[in-house]
């Protein structure tokens, strides 16, 4: 593991749940990004499972520092326990830098941000899937120089800090070539936004595999200066 990629992923995690609004949202999808059940943590930390959730619904007081460095830090120990494969993961988007030719624009929001925020924004159109989900950031891929350029380790990066995302692929024709590259590689975003099609032109192809792997397709017909202009006017 890279020296020094535990402090600076800690100091990123703490530093969010800290400065965030929502404390508990914060620290709830940290701990759902590492995979580790409530009771789990509250065995690593030594408290009542309902004392991790107190804190991820608000019911009790915003954690200080000193109990968020405690929180963190047990993240990291339990994942370190299984081989630290999300500190591992995390540490190469944190040490990567992203080639604006192919990543356009990427955000990771604070806490998570209902679907339909952003869909509207985009005044997207539904293909499939459900939209009940709430996401945590979102990327504007190019997605002809992200299926050209990038391998399929590379091909993660586009996921940011979390899976639980909108993916939004651009200049697609049919929809099929995003979907494949998707297809074999092993993280799914919950969302993907096709933009500069028509929802009844994407591919049958392309549709099928959205379903296959629970992600809910989107389209929309914004360019993508507009869609990147929307995007960084909200306040997420």
């Amino acid at each position: 593991m890279k020296p020094g990629l535990r402090h600076q992923l800690a100091e990123k995690m703490a530093g969010e749940i800290t400065l965030s609004e929502s404390p508990g949202k914060a620290l709830k999808k940290w701990r759902e990004s590492f995979q580790i059940p409530p009771g789990i943590l509250a065995e690593e930390l030594g408290v009542s499972p309902s004392v991790i959730s107190d804190y991820e619904s608000g019911r009790r007081k915003s954690p200080g520092t000193a109990v968020v460095g405690k929180l963190v830090g047990s993240i990291l120990d339990i994942d370190e326990k299984n081989g630290a494969p999300n500190i591992r993961k995390f540490g190469k988007l944190l040490f990567s830098d992203y080639d604006d030719n192919t990543i356009l624009d990427i955000n990771d929001f604070p806490t998570s941000v209902p679907i339909e925020n952003l869909s509207g924004a985009l005044e997207c159109r539904h293909i499939c899937g459900s939209m009940d989900a709430q996401i945590f950031g979102y990327t504007v891929v190019n997605s002809a120089n992200a299926i050209l350029n990038l391998s399929p380790s590379e091909f993660n990066r586009i996921y940011g800090w979390s899976t639980e995302r909108a993916i939004i692929f651009t200049d697609v024709s049919t929809g099929k070539s995003p979907m494949i590259a998707i297809r074999v590689t092993p993280f799914k975003p919950r969302y993907v936004i096709f933009q500069g099609i028509e929802a009844e032109d994407i591919h049958p192809l392309a549709k099928l595999l959205a379903q296959r792997d629970h992600i809910t397709a989107l389209s929309t017909t914004l360019d993508v200066e507009e869609i990147i202009v929307r995007l960084r006017k909200i306040k997420w």
